[in-house]
């Protein structure tokens, strides 16, 4: 290793496995590389596609971890311990080698080793909570770590008394603060006359929404002076474009896109999923949305995170039943009622621009650095991204 590369701050992000865990870390890592562009930034991840795809898309170094998702199922205990174990024991072998400034666990099951071997190590520590139900990683690693840094201020019940916490958002990727209704239409080729409605099951698609929107095609084009961006994953993404042309509705469908940012800016109202860093971007878009949350997690992490939005009058919530018969007919009652409600719509953005915290990447980058000991801590509370200008009005549970 160089004596230049040696001597650059380094900053280590842990986690991955989805882009709800690397999304809000991709935010941070990109303020950081703005307030001090000689810091060295690298994500320890899992060996998933789709680390490496959104971390090359990024620009981020990615070190891929051979960590395995726990599961419940005992007789695969031995081999998630075994992995477990032996990405620790690498972890504190690098951080031996070169030492970061501090390491910061971004959510899932490789955020764990990286935090764990930093604090063997004596390393500063932080993790990225942006659910309001703690995970069982967090929850273990919450009273051990410096920072713990929630979207929400509810999520300290479920920690208890925790020193390091901070409630100051979900840090959303800069595009968000860059891009308008314009640059959207013009990217994904809508009608810039028709209102747009936004379809997305996150990173990798939903099965049970693209069902329910496949059957309720139909009854979307017999609606006037709308049209659909459907960003509906790599399995299903042919069948949903096919039942939107022959239902006769203008619908743009992709597998993905690395633009969000721009989908979400130029749409009036979304259909998605629930997940925590997808609630903290469309706050940040100011756009009005139908979640369904994900049915399958026993914690069901993502209705808590949703009824966050659902009380501030920012979101309705359609329950997953996962059968289309049971979903497409919920489905329908809220979706087409918000489409002929254009005053409803606007009162459900103001409510979600109200709890948007468009500061949260700079004061979560700004507290790395002060826990770095790269930065003055009575200055972070100056200017007009700080704490103290950004986030003390913020009072949503």
């Amino acid at each position: 290793m160089s004596p230049s590369a040696a001597d650059r701050p380094w900053f280590v992000f842990a986690g991955g496995g989805t882009g709800g865990h690397l999304y809000p870390a991709l935010a941070i890592a990109s303020e950081l590389r703005t307030l001090r562009p000689d810091v060295r930034v690298s994500f320890f991840c899992t060996d998933r596609p789709i680390d490496r795809r959104i971390l090359d898309a990024a620009g981020f170094e990615s070190l891929p971890q051979t960590v395995r998702p726990f599961s419940t199922r005992p007789w695969r205990w031995p081999g998630f311990l075994t992995a477990w174990r032996g990405a620790i024991r690498r972890c504190v072998a690098e951080f031996r080698t070169m030492r970061p400034a501090v390491v910061i666990g971004g959510g899932g099951y490789g955020s764990d080793p990286p935090v764990r071997a930093a604090m063997r190590l004596g390393i500063p520590t932080a993790i990225l909570n942006p659910d309001l139900v703690p995970g069982r990683a967090n929850r273990a690693l919450a009273q051990r770590v410096d920072r713990v840094f929630a979207q929400w201020a509810g999520t300290q019940r479920y920690l208890g008394d925790v020193p390091g916490f901070r409630a100051w958002g979900c840090p959303v990727r800069p595009a968000f603060g860059r891009a308008d209704r314009a640059d959207g239409v013009r990217r994904f080729g809508l009608d810039p006359d028709r209102r747009s409605l936004l379809v997305t099951g996150a990173s990798q698609g939903a099965r049970t929404i693209n069902e329910a929107m496949i059957a309720l095609a139909p009854r979307l084009a017999e609606v006037d002076g709308w049209q659909v961006l459907h960003l509906a994953g790599s399995a299903d993404v042919d069948r949903v474009r096919i039942a939107y042309a022959a239902a006769g509705m203008a619908a743009e469908v992709l597998s993905f896109t690395d633009h969000m940012a721009e989908a979400m800016v130029a749409a009036d109202l979304a259909v998605s999923r629930a997940g925590a860093s997808t609630l903290a971007e469309l706050t940040a878009a100011a756009l009005p949305s139908v979640l369904l949350p994900y049915p399958f997690h026993r914690d069901q992490h993502q209705l808590h995170n949703a009824e966050v939005l659902r009380d501030a009058g920012a979101a309705v919530i359609v329950p997953d039943r996962i059968d289309v018969v049971a979903n497409a007919p919920a489905l329908a009652d809220a979706l087409l009622g918000l489409m002929a409600e254009p005053d409803r719509l606007a009162a459900m953005a103001t409510a979600a621009r109200n709890l948007a915290r468009p500061c949260a990447a700079f004061d979560l980058a700004t507290e790395l650095l002060v826990l770095a000991g790269l930065e003055n801590p009575v200055k972070s509370f100056h200017g007009p991204g700080s704490r103290k200008s950004a986030n003390t009005a913020y009072t949503a549970p």
